[in-house]
């Protein structure tokens, strides 16, 4: 609608003058599909568009995530391994994949000096270089700080696994299966420039573009706008090309405990994780000398929005790119699929008897049965724990969210075949409440139910 991309055009305009950018571009991707850009320039020689690239910082270790995510999948490794299994030597082997991810293994937030974001990578070129005399700060596992040199050792571990540069793995791994021909590792024109912005006077000078080296999995890439957008739909629904959905929504779970003074924020496997506006974004914002950008996908309203822009500080990339799926989301809600009912081929007569409500001690969950043989099971009334579960081969269902998530719900039949309750992680659910010969644990009062 005309009035929603005035209303995105105004809020790019407004950051671009507040942030005194010399460049500010945005854009917005509904339902895995490019919908909207804007942008606002005043440098460069041109006005940049959606396949104008910018560098994009540490939304860089998105990509490198997702390498070490497939790898666990083709059973190259596990995300529980110490890093010493697949890559020795670095003196923090100890410390598992999995912390490294999600930014939990209590390294340092950053490498000895000099400051690596403007110094030429091939001064360090050994991982356990990037690491200083004093690499752990924190009990590895307890919370999450930041760690960029940890995200390098996941770049290294990829190449120790796969036997081929961080580069060329992300080439054949990410890049050509979701056709992101305009994100590399050095800038390809049309790119813009990278300036800092002097905080007091309107003037500016261009800021340097190193190659970082040994520390590129951390911050390296140059992207655009339409190839984010296209990643931001990869990060929404998975593609079996790259990684299956199910890992996808693995990475956004919360990993580590977030440290004080994180807000509303928090951080997956390789992913942030923001709470903001009554939705929840998940993506990655970057930064380096020149550059920031935001990358924030809301699987929820099917919208993800991009934020790029070439000022070392001042754009709000990462509050524009909230508030531009807040536009779009409150403007023009998602549409629901249309209701539609279950393939025959789903239609189960035992599943289906199951459903319907069940009792945990009093209180009253509803089965119902999801397409694919999944399950919800859900609070009637009040508060309580809701959980979807997927099919397990052997049988029954292990939970996906919440509370129980990765618990087993199973059937229990007595001998003659009938049902008797339902057990999930040893809560036992019935058909009525306290029923006399129920599988209750402690057992019914023989007087049952009365009155005073």
């Amino acid at each position: 609608m005309p009035s929603t991309e005035r209303a995105l055009l105004h809020r790019v305009a407004v950051a671009q003058a507040e942030g005194r950018a010399p460049s500010f571009v945005g854009g917005v991707v509904r339902e895995g599909k490019a919908v909207w850009f804007g942008a606002r320039s005043c440098v460069d020689g041109h006005a940049p568009d959606a396949d104008t690239q910018f560098r994009i910082g540490s939304i860089t270790k998105v990509f490198t995530a997702v390498l070490v995510m497939r790898m666990r999948d083709e059973g190259l490794i596990g995300l529980d391994d110490p890093l010493e299994k697949h890559l020795p030597g670095t003196g923090v082997g100890e410390v598992t994949i999995a912390q490294l991810l999600g930014h939990g293994a209590g390294l340092a937030a950053e490498t000895p000096s000099p400051w690596w974001e403007r110094t030429p990578g091939m001064l360090r070129p050994e991982p356990a270089d990037v690491l200083g005399e004093r690499p752990v700060l924190h009990p590895a596992g307890r919370l999450h700080h930041y760690s960029n040199p940890g995200y390098t050792l996941l770049g290294s571990l990829v190449e120790a696994v796969r036997g081929v540069s961080w580069e060329e793995a992300l080439r054949s791994g990410i890049l050509e299966p979701l056709g992101l021909g305009r994100t590399t590792l050095q800038p390809v024109a049309p790119h813009a420039g990278g300036w800092a912005v002097h905080p007091w006077a309107d003037v500016m000078m261009p800021e340097p573009s190193q190659d970082l080296g040994i520390m590129a999995p951390a911050g390296q890439l140059w992207s655009t706008v339409g190839d984010l957008g296209r990643f931001a739909a990869f990060l929404a629904e998975g593609d079996d090309r790259v990684l299956c959905r199910a890992s996808v929504e693995e990475m956004r779970v919360p990993s580590v405990p977030p440290a004080a003074g994180d807000g509303e924020g928090g951080y997956g496997l390789g992913l942030q994780l923001l709470r903001r506006d009554g939705r929840t974004l998940i993506g990655h914002t970057g930064s380096l000398p020149g550059f920031v950008a935001c990358l924030w996908v809301s699987v929820e309203d099917g919208l993800a929005a991009v934020t790029l822009a070439n000022a070392t500080s001042g754009p709000l990339t990462t509050v524009v790119a909230a508030d531009l799926v807040r536009i779009v989301a409150e403007a023009e809600p998602r549409i629901p699929e249309p209701w539609r009912p279950l393939p025959e081929a789903e239609v189960d007569a035992e599943l289906l008897a199951l459903t319907g409500p069940w009792y945990w001690g009093t209180s009253a969950y509803g089965l119902k049965v999801n397409a694919g043989r999944g399950v919800t099971l859900e609070p009637l009334r009040g508060a309580g724990r809701r959980a979807r579960f997927r099919p397990l081969p052997e049988g029954g269902w292990v939970g996906l969210d919440g509370y129980y998530q990765g618990e087993t719900l199973r059937v229990v039949r007595r001998q003659d075949g009938s049902v008797s309750h339902l057990d999930l992680g040893s809560f036992v659910f019935t058909r009525e409440p306290y029923e006399a010969g129920d599988a209750v644990p402690g057992g019914v009062d023989e007087a049952g139910w009365r009155g005073l």
